[in-house]
């Protein structure tokens, strides 16, 4: 029987859980057994968050919680619960008590910021054409173009939501900054991961997504958390 803890991995706006995909494998090929990823439907945090618990809740064992993006403030709000033994943060959003993602934005905004755009409804949208040179430019074009027209977009009001108590206060934690990141400005992931103190921080020369252009140092972190 494995020893390792259940890995779930969160993801963030502009995807769902397959954004993890080059992850998921290399995790397995490690000998992690038991992997679940949230598909949460970027309707609130709080909505988010509660997804994120039913999935914690289904693990009798440890859990690792792993976010990229906005999939850091629903680890940061759900990550509270007993059985969750440390969080992982990709490119993530760390959010303290009273925090909102527009507050910690507004410090360093991102590069490609003018590359989001609200639909009727409400929902935020990067540009179809521009989303290869804002999330994910050190990926090849084919993938993408599969991100870019399968992109799940967030309600605006996520933005606002102002988080709680933070569970990176009390649970171990891991931060990789993507040094050329233009979703989140690199600096204000440096500004979060400090302030969390966490066990290691480490930097890769990656756009936001570092979950799919740089599965194996990410791996790499986790496993380390996991031996922890």
């Amino acid at each position: 029987m494995s020893t390792k803890p259940t890995v779930l991995l969160v993801h963030g706006f502009w995807g769902g859980a397959a954004h993890w995909a080059k992850v998921i494998v290399e995790l397995r090929k490690r000998g992690f057994e038991s992997l679940l990823a949230v598909e949460n439907p970027l309707t609130s945090l709080a909505d988010d968050a509660a997804r994120t618990r039913q999935m914690i809740n289904q693990v009798a064992g440890p859990v690792l919680l792993a976010g990229h993006s906005y999939g850091g403030a629903v680890i940061t709000e759900a990550g509270d619960l007993p059985n969750v033994v440390g969080l992982v943060y990709v490119a993530a959003f760390a959010p303290d008590a009273g925090e909102s993602l527009a507050v910690i934005s507004a410090a360093h905004p991102a590069v490609a910021h003018d590359s989001i755009a609200p639909d009727s409804d409400g929902h935020l949208w990067i540009a179809q054409e521009k989303f290869h040179q804002s999330f994910c430019q050190d990926l090849p074009e084919d993938e993408a173009l599969v991100m870019a027209v399968t992109q799940k977009a967030p309600l605006g009001v996520t933005f606002a939501a102002e988080a709680s108590r933070p569970a990176w206060r009390a649970k171990p934690s891991w931060y990789q900054v993507s040094t050329e990141d233009r979703m989140i400005d690199p600096d204000n992931q440096r500004r979060m991961a400090a302030r969390m103190n966490p066990r290691r921080t480490i930097e890769l020369a990656s756009s936001h997504a570092s979950l799919a252009s740089h599965p194996v140092e990410i791996v790499d972190l986790i496993e380390e958390a996991s031996r922890a």
